[in-house]
C-alpha cells in the first residue's frame, strides 16, 4: 500500500509542478539535446540501424560517446516510441514522470532495506523527486542524471538486501548495470561511491569479510558487463573535449557545507557562484521541509545502538556532502553541485529510517524547543543569504512550524501513518510555490512543443546542411516558431525536423573538428566560420565544405549582415528563402547535391575510386593507383575505423586532424577497399560482458544452493538471513 502511496505521491507532485509551469520538464537540455536525440535514435532504430555512429551528424553523431544510453534497454524503448509522439513537452514529461516514480520507489526500497516502516519509506520516496536540485535541474533539464540516479537507488536497496541475506545478486547486478550504461560519468562515479559506502557500512555492521566479497564480486561483474557503454568513451577521450584529466579548484557551482543548513526552508536562496551570480533564486539545496526540524524528535540515545547498522547511509551522505564543496573539477567531473541529489538521498534515507526506528513524538517541551531552534537556524541562514526576502522566509518558517505542529499532533493522537500522510501532502503546495516563484532557466530555448508546428514553419532542406549561426545573438523575443525557430536550427533542433544538419548539441565534441569550424557545444559558430568553411585545406586543395560534402550553408543574418550582397564562393549560389530572410541567408551548390555523389569519398589524389556500396557507416569502393595516392573521406576521424584493401588491413590517417584518409599503395589495380567502423574496444567489451554475466550467474547459483541447504536444516539449526555469512558466500 505504501509503495502505491509513493507512486501516487510522485504523480501528485508532478501535477503540482505542472500547474505552476506546464513546461517545467521541457526546458534547457531537454529541449536542445535529449528530446531531439530521442527522435533521431528512434527513427534510426525503426529503420533497422543501430545508431552507434550517425556519420552525417558531424558535431554530435558519435552516440557510443554521447549521453545516449544506446545499450540501455529502457532508454531504447523511449527512443522507439519517440517518433510517434508529436507533442515533445508532453512526451518528455511522461517519460520523466516514469523515471521519477522509479527513483521514488528506489528510495522507498532503501528505507525498507534498513528496517524502516513503510510509511516513513513513502515519506522519503515522495520527498526526493521534489528536492531542490533534482527537481529544478536533473528532472527539468539533465535527463541522464535523473535516469542514472533512478537505477542507482534500486542498486543500493538490492545491495543491502543481498548483503543481509534477504535477496540475491541478480537485482544488484541488473540495477547497477542499468546505472552504468547511461553513458554519463556522474551516475557511474556516484554508483561506485555508493557501493563503497554500502560495502564499508555492511562490514562495520556485520563484521564479516564474506559480505565484502559478495558485494565486491557482484559490483565487479556489473562493471565488466557495462564496459560496452563506457570503454569507447575512455578510448576516444583523447580526441574529444573531455580528455582533460586535471584536477582544478573552481568556484562555479561549488557549494559550501554551511548551505546544508538551508535544507528544510522552502524559501531558501543559497549563496554560491552559479548562473544567477552569487545568490541563487532557486532552492537548489532544499531537500524536504521536515528534514532538519525532525532531528529534534529522534531518540539519539537509542539510535546510538543502531549506529553500526546505519553506518552505510551516514558514510554515503557524508562523502557526498564533502564532494559538493569541491574541488570544482576532477577531469570531466565538474560542477560539484551536481551531487546535491546524492546528499538529499543520503540524508532523507538516514533521517526517515531514524524517525521510523527511534522517533520520539511524545509531549516533550525540550524536543519542541529544539525543533523551533533548528527552524530558527534555517531562517538565520536563509535570511543571511537574501535579507531582502525576509517576509518570504518568515512565511516559510510559519509553514514549517504550523504543519510540523499538525504532524506532531497526528503522531501522538492518530498514529504515525496519518502523520506521514500529512508530511507528504504538505510537499505538494510547497513544490507549486517554489516552481511558481522560480525565474526561467537562463539556458531555456523556448522551442515549440509540437514537432508538427516546427516542420510546418521550417524550410525543407534536402541533403546535408551546415549552419553558421550564433545563439548568443538571439534576443528573447526571437525565440518563437514565428520568428527564429522557423528558420534557425540551434542545438539539435534539426533532429525534430528529420533533416540532416552538421550542427548538433554535444557535451563531448570532437576537438579538432570544433577548432576547424570554431563550432561550440550548442552548434553555434564564431564569426570567422564562413571564411574557414570556404578556405582550401592545404594538402588537398579542397575547401572544408567540399571535404565535408555539404550541400548547403545557412548563414545567420545577425552574425553575417548583408552577406548575400557579396559574391558567392565559386561553385555556389545564393538561394532566396521567402519568409525567412529576417534570420537566414542560404548558399547552395550549383551542381546539385554533393552528399549523394560517390558515397563518402570527398577527394582523391593519384587514385581512381568508385563507390560500390554505402551502408550506414561502412563504405566499399573499387580503387586503382599505379604510383600510389590518397583518398579522403567525408567522415570525421573518430577512433574505431578499420580499413581493408582486398581483405588485408590498411593503415589510415587524418587530414587536418579531422577527415579520415587512406593512403593507397602503388600498383593497386581494381582492388576492393572497405571502410568500416565499430566502437573502439568492442572486442574487449564483449569479452568483459561475457565474464560479468558468467560471474553473476555463478553468484546466483551459489546463492540459491546455499539457501536450499539452509532450508533443509532443522528449524533450530537454520541461520537467520542477516546472520548467514558462511552459507550465502562464495
Amino acid at each position: 500500500m505504501w509503495g502505491t502511496v509513493t507512486a501516487l505521491g510522485v504523480i501528485a507532485g508532478y501535477l503540482a509542478v505542472l500547474l505552476a509551469d506546464p513546461r517545467h520538464f521541457y526546458t534547457d537540455d531537454t529541449e536542445a539535446q535529449y528530446a531531439p536525440m530521442w527522435q533521431l535514435l528512434g527513427a534510426e532504430l525503426r529503420e533497422g540501424r543501430f545508431p552507434a555512429l550517425v556519420p552525417w551528424e558531424w558535431m554530435a553523431g558519435n552516440y557510443s560517446l554521447e549521453e545516449a544510453a544506446i545499450y540501455n534497454p529502457p532508454q531504447l524503448l523511449v527512443y522507439l516510441l519517440a517518433p510517434s509522439m508529436d507533442n515533445l513537452a508532453v512526451y518528455a514529461t511522461v517519460v520523466k514522470l516514469v523515471f521519477a516514480i522509479i527513483a521514488a520507489l528506489g528510495v522507498y526500497r532503501i528505507c525498507l532495506a534498513y528496517g524502516a516502516k513503510p510509511a516513513w519509506g513513502a515519506v522519503a520516496g515522495v520527498a526526493f523527486p521534489l528536492s531542490g536540485w533534482f527537481l529544478f535541474f536533473d528532472q527539468a533539464s539533465w535527463f541522464t542524471s535523473q535516469t542514472g540516479t533512478a537505477w542507482l537507488l534500486h542498486a543500493w536497496a538490492s545491495a543491502v538486501l543481498y548483503a543481509r541475506g534477504r535477496g540475491g545478486p541478480i537485482p544488484v547486478f541488473g540495477f547497477l548495470w542499468l546505472a552504468l550504461t547511461i553513458q554519463y560519468v556522474f551516475p557511474a562515479v556516484e554508483a561506485g561511491l555508493m557501493m563503497l559506502a554500502v560495502i564499508a557500512g555492511e562490514y562495520i555492521y556485520q563484521q564479516h569479510w564474506a559480505v565484502v566479497r559478495r558485494l565486491v564480486l557482484v559490483s565487479g561483474c556489473a562493471a565488466l558487463a557495462a564496459l560496452v557503454a563506457n570503454l569507447p568513451l575512455l578510448l576516444s577521450s583523447q580526441v574529444t573535449w573531455r580528455g582533460d584529466a586535471r584536477i582544478r579548484n573552481e568556484p562555479f557551482l561549488t557549494v559550501p557545507w554551511s548551505e546544508s543548513l538551508n535544507a528544510s526552508l522552502p524559501s531558501t536562496t543559497p549563496a554560491f557562484h552559479a548562473w544567477w551570480g552569487y545568490v541563487q533564486p532557486l532552492p537548489m539545496v532544499y531537500i524536504a521541509w521536515f528534514l532538519i526540524p525532525a532531528l529534534a524528535f529522534i531518540d539519539w540515545k537509542a539510535a546510538r545502538h543502531s549506529a553500526r547498522e546505519f553506518s552505510g547511509m551516514a558514510l554515503f551522505a557524508g562523502g557526498m556532502l564533502m564532494w559538493t564543496a569541491g574541488p570544482g573539477a576532477v577531469g570531466p567531473l565538474r560542477w560539484p553541485a551536481r551531487v546535491l541529489p546524492m546528499v538529499a538521498i543520503g540524508l532523507l534515507v538516514l533521517v526517515c529510517v531514524l524517525l521510523s526506528r527511534h522517533g520520539d513524538f511524545g509531549s516533550s517541551r525540550r524536543r519542541a524547543i529544539a525543533g523551533l531552534a533548528l527552524t530558527g537556524v534555517l531562517f538565520i541562514r536563509s535570511f543571511s543569504a537574501a535579507p531582502e526576502l525576509v517576509l518570504r522566509h518568515l512565511l516559510a518558517v510559519a509553514t514549517v512550524v504550523g504543519v510540523g505542529a499538525g504532524v506532531l499532533w497526528l503522531a501522538r493522537h492518530r498514529g504515525p501513518a496519518l502523520a506521514s500522510a500529512l508530511i507528504i501532502v504538505a510537499m505538494f503546495p510547497i513544490a507549486f510555490a517554489q516552481v511558481k516563484a522560480a525565474p526561467s532557466t537562463p539556458m531555456s530555448y523556448n522551442f515549440p512543443e509540437r514537432r508538427s508546428t516546427m516542420t510546418d514553419a521550417f524550410p525543407h532542406f534536402p541533403g546535408l546542411t551546415l549552419q553558421l549561426a550564433d545563439r548568443a545573438l538571439l534576443r528573447p523575443e526571437d525565440k518563437s516558431v514565428e520568428r527564429a525557430w522557423g528558420s534557425l536550427a540551434i542545438g539539435s533542433y534539426a533532429k525534430n525536423l528529420g533533416q540532416q544538419y552538421v550542427n548538433g548539441y554535444t557535451p563531448v565534441g570532437h576537438a579538432a573538428f570544433s577548432d576547424v569550424l570554431c563550432i561550440a557545444w550548442d552548434g553555434s559558430t564564431c564569426g570567422d566560420a564562413y571564411r574557414r568553411v570556404f578556405t582550401a585545406e592545404p594538402s588537398t586543395g579542397r575547401t572544408i565544405a567540399d571535404l565535408m560534402k555539404v550541400d548547403r550553408v545557412v548563414l545567420h543574418t545577425a552574425q553575417y549582415p548583408g552577406i548575400d550582397a557579396t559574391a558567392a564562393p565559386e561553385g555556389w549560389k545564393w538561394v532566396e528563402q521567402p519568409g525567412h530572410e529576417e534570420y537566414i541567408r542560404v548558399l547552395e551548390r550549383e551542381g546539385g547535391l554533393a552528399s549523394i555523389v560517390n558515397g563518402a569519398i570527398a577527394d582523391t589524389r593519384g587514385v581512381s575510386a568508385v563507390t560500390t556500396m554505402v551502408d550506414g557507416v561502412s563504405t566499399r569502393a573499387r580503387v586503382s593507383s599505379a604510383d600510389g595516392g590518397r583518398i579522403v573521406f567525408s567522415r570525421l576521424a573518430w577512433p574505431g575505423y578499420r580499413v581493408t584493401l582486398n581483405g588485408r588491413e590498411l593503415e589510415h590517417t587524418e587530414v587536418a586532424k579531422t577527415f579520415l584518409a587512406v593512403d593507397i599503395p602503388a600498383g593497386t589495380s581494381d582492388a576492393d577497399l572497405e571502410v568500416s567502423w565499430m566502437p573502439p574496444g568492442w572486442e574487449i567489451s564483449l569479452a568483459a560482458a561475457g565474464i560479468g554475466v558468467t560471474g553473476v550467474g555463478l553468484l546466483q547459483w551459489s546463492y540459491l544452493r546455499n539457501r536450499r541447504r539452509n532450508a533443509e536444516l532443522p528449524p533450530s539449526e537454520r541461520l537467520h538471513p542477516a546472520q548467514d555469512h558462511t552459507l550465502i558466500s562464495t
